[in-house]
């Protein structure tokens, strides 16, 4: 398990933390410098992967898995990419996407020859034990699960039980039996530990309701104070807060700066997670409309919380008359 070669698509912020945690566990990860920025290449240097020649195409003829860690609004372009490339490994997808996402990309990959797992990531850089938990379901989650194997990703097999509706996560490692590497790809190797993954779908569920709550909330509250500023009571709203919810606005001010820094490839996840509650039966509105906040909101670019609070607001619709 120490000598598995991995390809990394892309080394973003998360994507390259992933990535470093996975040289550090003695795998070589490859990623492909071509169309790629100077900010990225630094990234990648800096965690330790190594570039390829040749784009997509060598990277998928020299990996045996491939590890794609994108903007969700991308997933499924990544994933036609790498089939279209004949790649017949095992194909990661821990994106932020629905189940039914998740299963379409499956089948994107699958079509070409590859093995589906499903991901799931939830937690933020920088690199310290345990800063992130990678959620894992599908017939070969164990043999991913062991790539992870003594690094600083907390990596947990999905045990989708179907006759209760419940959803347990099984500690990394301890559904691994199959090995990645020596002839098990490509030979469609399923180890012991495959048997009990939660069906396809299953991570990407965790990682929908998890951030329904945490990125929908953050929407929630920026929403509030925007709608305190149209309407010119907006001190009045902090000084409520301050008596009654300490430290709410010292939160709407996290959440500005991560909208600002990140929001733009949140767009697509609310929307990921709007759907995902529609299809359980559930209303999608609520992240409907935080897609919106995230739509609306200034960039990095613009900086900070006033700015973004402005864009929303100047956004909304004309009430003068």
């Amino acid at each position: 398990m120490s000598d598995s070669t991995i390809g990394l698509l892309h080394p973003g912020e998360m994507g390259a933390a992933v990535g470093q945690c996975l040289a550090g566990a003695g795998h070589r990860v490859l990623w492909v410098p071509e169309g790629r920025g100077a900010a990225t290449s630094a990234r990648a240097a800096a965690a330790g992967l190594t570039g390829v020649g040749g784009g997509l195409a060598e990277l998928v003829r020299r990996a045996e898995v491939i590890v794609s860690v994108c903007p969700p609004h991308a997933a499924l372009d990544v994933a036609r990419r790498v089939a279209g490339a004949g790649f017949e490994g095992v194909y990661v997808d821990a994106n932020a996407i629905s189940p039914a996402t998740a299963r379409e990309v499956a089948g994107i990959v699958e079509g070409g020859g590859a093995s589906y797992v499903d991901g799931g990531i939830i937690g933020t850089p920088p690199v310290a034990p345990g800063f992130i938990r990678l959620y894992l379901s599908g017939p070969r989650a164990g043999e991913v699960c062991d790539l992870f194997d003594g690094s600083l990703v907390d990596a947990r097999v999905v045990d989708h039980d179907t006759g209760s509706g419940g959803a347990g996560a099984i500690g990394a490692g301890a559904i691994g039996a199959g090995v990645i590497g020596a002839g098990a790809i490509g030979a469609g190797a399923i180890g012991a530990g495959a048997i009990g993954a939660g069906a396809i779908g299953a991570a990407s569920a965790v990682k929908m309701a998890y951030a329904s709550w945490t990125k929908g909330t953050a929407a929630l509250l920026l929403a509030a104070r925007a709608l305190a500023r149209a309407e010119g009571v907006e001190e009045t709203l902090l000084a409520e807060w301050g008596i009654s919810q300490p430290g709410l606005e010292a939160r709407s001010a996290g959440a500005a700066e991560s909208a600002a820094a990140k929001g733009w490839r949140w767009i697509a996840e609310m929307e990921e997670i709007a759907a995902t509650m529609a299809a359980a039966g559930l209303p999608g509105g609520f992240h409907q409309a935080a897609a919106e906040i995230y739509r609306r909101f200034a960039p990095a670019d613009s900086a900070g919380l006033e700015a973004g609070l402005d864009a929303l607001v100047r956004n909304s619709p004309d009430r003068s008359d």
